[in-house]
C-alpha cells in the first residue's frame, strides 16, 4: 500500500462543502497557513496567541480570561470540559436528544462520572424544565451538559433558562457549541455558561485541527480544588492556561500554521461583524429550507429551533439517499451529510456555515439536484 502512494502527488479536488463540516475556507485563511513555522515560545507566535484569545473573547461574547484555542478538532474541546473537572464518582445530568450529545455521556462516563442522562426525541430540543427537575433531584450535580447546536439533527437547544438556574448553585453548565460558535449568538456570560468548546472548520471557516474553549472563574475554581490530578496531561486546562496566559509557560508545540489560520479566520469574521454574519446565515438558512421544501423534502428539527447554519430534511420516498449524494459528489462536486445512528439513510443534513453560507452554493445544489431528478 505504501508503495503505491510514495511518489505520488495528492491533488484533491475542489469540493463546494455543504455537509456538517468541515465549511469552505477563505483563501486568506489558505495565504495565511502558508507563512513560515516559529517556535512555539517565539514572541510573534505569542503575539498571534494573545490576538486569538481577544477575538475568541468577542466570539464567545465573554470576559472570562481563560479563553484559548486547545490544539485539536471539536472532539478535544469536548475532552476537555470534562475531563479537567470530573473526578471519579461525580454525578453529572446531560441532556442527550442526538449523536453528539450522547458522545457526551460516553466521554464523562470514561472521566469515571455517574451519568444521569435526560433523554429526548432526536429533532427535539428538551425543555428546559426537564433539565432543571432533573437538577432539582441531583443537587450534587458537578456539571450540566447541553449541545447548543446538535449536528446530528439540526436542533437549537435553548440554554438561557438552564444557566440562569445553574448560576444560582455550584454546578457547572457545559455547552457545546460546536456547530452555532461564529454562526449564531453564543452568549457565555449572559446566560451563564461556564465552559463551552467549538471548532474551527464549521461556522469559523478555518480548517478543522482547533477548538476553541472559553472557561469562567466559576469553573476553574472547580479545577484548582480538585482532589486528583487531571487524568489528561495534554488537555489540562491548568497547564494550557500557563502556556496562553502571562506565564507562558511551555505546555506542546504549538501548531503554528493553525494558530495564523485561525487569527485570520477570526479577521474576517470581526470585518463582516457578529451581527451582520448571524443575519446572512439566518436568511440563507431560511432560503435553503424553501428550497429544499420545493424538492420534497420535510424539515426534521422542532419548529422554532431550526439551526441557521445546519438544515436536517428527511427524504422523500423516491430518493435513493447514497445513490444521489454520491452523484452530487463525483458529478458536481458537492458534498452533502447523511444521517448519523438511527438516521442513517433517512436524512440529509445540509450545511451552510461560515464561507459555504452564500446564495450561489444554494443555486449550486438546488440546480444539480433538478438535473439529477429529471
Amino acid at each position: 500500500m505504501m508503495e503505491k502512494w510514495m511518489g505520488g502527488d495528492v491533488h484533491p479536488s475542489y469540493r463546494i462543502l455543504m455537509g456538517p463540516g468541515p465549511s469552505n475556507v477563505h483563501y486568506r485563511v489558505y495565504q495565511a497557513m502558508s507563512n513560515p513555522v516559529i517556535g512555539y515560545l517565539d514572541p510573534q507566535i505569542l503575539a498571534c496567541m494573545d490576538e486569538i484569545s481577544g477575538m475568541l473573547r468577542g466570539i464567545f461574547q465573554t470576559e472570562n480570561q481563560v479563553t484559548l484555542a486547545i490544539s485539536g478538532t471539536g472532539s478535544s474541546g469536548m475532552e476537555a470540559s470534562y475531563v479537567n473537572f470530573i473526578e471519579p464518582g461525580d454525578v453529572v445530568v446531560i441532556g442527550v436528544n442526538g449523536f453528539f450529545a450522547d458522545r457526551m455521556t460516553q466521554v464523562a462516563s470514561r472521566c469515571g462520572a455517574k451519568v444521569i442522562r435526560v433523554e429526548e426525541e432526536w429533532g427535539k430540543i428538551i425543555e428546559p424544565e426537564k433539565i432543571i427537575k432533573a437538577l432539582k433531584e441531583h443537587p450534587e450535580a458537578k456539571i450540566c451538559g447541553l449541545v447548543h447546536g446538535e449536528t446530528s439533527t439540526g436542533v437549537r437547544q435553548p440554554l438561557e433558562e438552564i444557566g440562569a438556574y445553574c448560576q444560582k448553585g455550584d454546578t457547572l453548565l457545559v455547552a457545546d457549541a460546536v456547530t452555532t460558535l461564529g454562526g449564531y449568538d453564543v452568549k457565555v456570560d449572559k446566560w451563564g455558561i461556564d465552559v463551552c468548546y467549538g471548532s474551527s472548520q464549521k461556522c469559523l471557516s478555518v480548517p478543522p485541527g482547533l477548538s476553541p474553549i472559553t472557561v469562567s472563574s466559576k469553573a476553574m475554581d472547580v479545577l484548582r480544588a480538585r482532589k486528583t490530578k487531571v487524568q489528561s496531561f495534554y488537555l489540562d486546562l491548568i497547564l494550557l492556561e500557563k502556556y496562553w496566559g502571562q506565564e507562558r509557560v511551555y505546555h506542546h508545540t504549538a501548531p503554528a500554521s493553525m494558530f495564523y489560520a485561525l487569527r485570520e479566520g477570526l479577521k474576517i469574521v470581526f470585518e463582516e461583524g457578529l451581527k451582520a454574519r448571524f443575519q446572512r446565515h439566518e436568511l440563507l438558512g431560511d432560503r435553503l429550507k424553501m428550497e429544499l421544501e420545493g424538492f420534497g423534502f420535510k424539515l426534521f428539527a422542532q419548529e422554532g429551533y431550526r439551526l441557521p447554519m445546519l438544515t436536517s430534511v428527511a427524504l422523500p420516498d423516491r430518493f435513493d439517499d447514497v445513490k444521489i449524494r454520491s452523484r452530487l459528489l463525483n458529478e458536481y462536486n458537492i458534498e452533502v451529510g447523511g444521517g448519523l445512528g438511527w438516521l442513517k439513510g433517512r436524512i440529509w443534513r445540509v450545511g451552510l456555515m461560515g464561507e459555504t453560507c452564500k446564495i450561489r452554493y444554494i443555486h449550486c445544489l438546488t440546480g444539480a439536484l433538478r438535473e439529477i431528478l429529471v
